[in-house]
């Protein structure tokens, strides 16, 4: 039995006032939810925000450049693992 059917046989047993405060409960826990979801959202555009001001774009010769030292680094690195 799934989660999901556990607790419609445990909300089936409780009175009708009870059952009003776990939809209120469920009402709380989706705000939270919604608001984390916003509050990282945020924060992801924030960043985005602050790695556009930080340097100019680099040009297609430096992304390489980048990739190539990262690979060299690399391969000395499982190279000096070996010995």
């Amino acid at each position: 039995m799934d989660t999901a059917e556990v607790l419609l046989q445990k909300m089936r047993a409780l009175p009708p006032q009870r059952l009003a405060e776990v939809a209120d409960f469920v009402d709380f826990l989706k705000a939270r939810e919604e608001k984390a979801r916003t509050q990282k959202i945020d924060e992801l555009f924030g960043m985005m925000d602050q790695l556009a001001t930080v340097q100019p774009p680099l040009t297609p010769a430096e992304i390489q450049a980048e990739i190539d030292a990262a690979r060299a680094e690399r391969r000395a690195g499982s190279h000096a693992n070996r010995r």
